[in-house]
């Protein structure tokens, strides 16, 4: 659930859209490849990306989504020889996978939690089940509702959440959904919190403890991250590592890598 650039078909750089902004230096739509991508499927500017204003492509992760759908779904075949038939179902397929393999990402992470051993059970078939769906063709994959999917596993993992969340003792805080824009959470206990969807773009958590801190789908672009303690946070991303700020002194999961521009 690592994306390997080297075995797929420069699908980020293709596939998605993407607007003129802090994070990109202009826009592109869906389907139409990037300037800078090279006819080998390798970034021009790779080297060069957040000076040359695409601070995004270093922060997008596809969860492995990108090879699975280069080298499995279409065995090889690139958009660029597949013709445009194969080309449009492919940039269609992506992002459907990217979003089975983050819902992977998840459950793996659950059922590796010694403290969710209880939901083992559920948690176990569920990635099983969507383990199976990622080996669809690219028609099961175009007509699946993934967001049915996803919800059901969303509703698993907030059960696994509470109850982890649940053996941390003393208060725990709720900021599920919050806007903490530029929040100064320095030094903050944020142990056993819920940070689920929080918007803490450019917030201060430098030297916070996010143990057992639910992290899913909290954005942390430009979060100062320096000195805060991340080993023990759940569902963190490295997405959410890389658009954030940290240094030598952040703690972070040993799943995860610690981003070059830190």
């Amino acid at each position: 659930m690592h994306a390997d650039c080297g075995n797929c078909f420069a699908l980020c750089c293709v596939a998605l859209p993407f607007a003129g902004s802090a994070d990109f230096a202009y826009d592109k739509s869906a389907g139409t490849p990037c300037r800078h991508l090279r006819t080998d499927f390798r970034c021009g500017i790779h080297d060069e990306l957040r000076p040359s204003g695409f601070k995004g492509c270093t922060v997008f992760d596809c969860f492995g989504a990108g090879q699975k759908v280069s080298q499995g779904t279409f065995a090889g075949r690139d958009w660029r020889t597949g013709g445009p038939a194969v080309a449009r179902r492919m940039f269609a397929v992506f992002p459907v996978m990217r979003r089975l393999h983050e819902l992977l990402w998840y459950l793996a992470e659950a059922l590796a939690a010694p403290r969710a051993r209880p939901f083992h059970g559920e948690l176990r078939p569920l990635l099983e089940r969507t383990e199976r769906l990622t080996h669809g063709g690219p028609e099961d994959l175009v007509n699946l509702d993934v967001e049915a999917h996803w919800d059901t596993v969303a509703t698993l993992l907030l059960r696994v959440s509470e109850h982890i969340r649940a053996t941390v003792p003393g208060p725990r805080h709720d900021h599920r959904g919050a806007d903490l824009i530029g929040a100064r959470l320095k030094g903050a206990d944020l142990r056993g919190a819920s940070l689920r969807g929080a918007r803490l773009i450019a917030a201060d958590l430098s030297g916070a403890d996010l143990t057992c801190a639910d992290l899913i789908g909290a954005d942390l672009r430009d979060t100062d991250l320096r000195g805060a303690d991340l080993t023990g946070s759940l569902f963190l991303t490295q997405a959410q590592l890389n658009a954030a700020r940290g240094d030598a002194t952040t703690r972070i999961p040993p799943a995860l890598a610690r981003p070059a521009h830190w």
